[in-house]
């Protein structure tokens, strides 16, 4: 691709793309005419991904990225600025579970800590490298994916339509303190045009819950998508799924 060409498309970065939601938000993302980074920390998975992509019309580019590991995050930003000098969607979608059981009182300190560097640090991390390039953007945005879970009114409901599933001290928490770094990007970033929103893809089947999930990676996709592609005057610090505003 010629420097020209790039400059014409939206540029997107999605972390985890190599699977599952991540790699539908890449193909849905892409679909639109968009020049996708596919981030993952896995060389072999990542590329497989990419050549998928391709072979299916994407604009697709490799993106090694592990969220976890400082100098991974530096080289992806890095990556990006030599390939299209600007960022103009991020999608912070790589996360972990952390394994079973997450009882309070049986869970490991260490499953708690893995999670939490996924889940949250690695959110703070990949925007924070990737937000001089996010500013060159006319329209940037960032989509952090969250869960239902995530919600302190789901996570304390009783009646089985708000259930949030088996106890979770690692990861539901995990998606609650996301929820709440997203708020404060939100507030930070409110002048500068930037639109920071939070989405919760539905129970979807993936290797996270043993594909136990009733929605499709495609399904799950749909609502990151739609917060990717949000006008100007979009909403920003929000919390959504496909049926709408989350409580919190």
């Amino acid at each position: 691709m010629t420097e020209q060409r790039t400059q014409e498309k939206t540029i997107a970065l999605v972390t985890g793309a190599n699977k599952g939601i991540g790699y539908e938000i890449a193909a849905g993302l892409g679909a639109l005419g968009w020049s996708v980074g596919v981030g993952a920390r896995d060389d072999g998975r990542r590329e497989a991904a990419v050549e998928k992509l391709r072979a299916a019309g994407v604009d697709a580019f490799g993106v090694p990225l592990d969220v976890t590991d400082d100098a991974s995050v530096a080289a992806a930003a890095r990556l990006v600025e030599q390939r299209a000098g600007r960022l103009d969607v991020l999608v912070n979608n790589a996360g972990v579970t952390g394994g079973m059981p997450q009882e309070p009182t049986q869970v490991s300190l260490e499953q708690v800590r893995a999670v939490v560097e996924t889940n949250v640090l690695g959110v703070i991390r990949v925007t924070n490298a990737v937000l001089p390039l996010l500013r060159r953007s006319a329209s940037p945005r960032i989509v952090n994916m969250s869960s239902g879970v995530g919600s302190l009114t789901r996570q304390s409901a009783t009646t089985d339509e708000l259930s949030t599933g088996p106890i979770s001290v690692a990861y539901s928490p995990s998606k609650t303190f996301l929820n709440a770094v997203t708020v404060q990007y939100a507030k930070e970033l409110r002048d500068t045009g930037i639109l920071i929103n939070l989405a919760c893809p539905g129970f979807v089947a993936t290797d996270l819950n043993g594909f136990r999930g009733v929605r499709t990676p495609e399904q799950g996709a749909a609502i990151a998508i739609r917060l990717a592609t949000l006008p100007d005057d979009g909403p920003t610090g929000g919390y959504f799924e496909d049926a709408g505003v989350i409580p919190w």
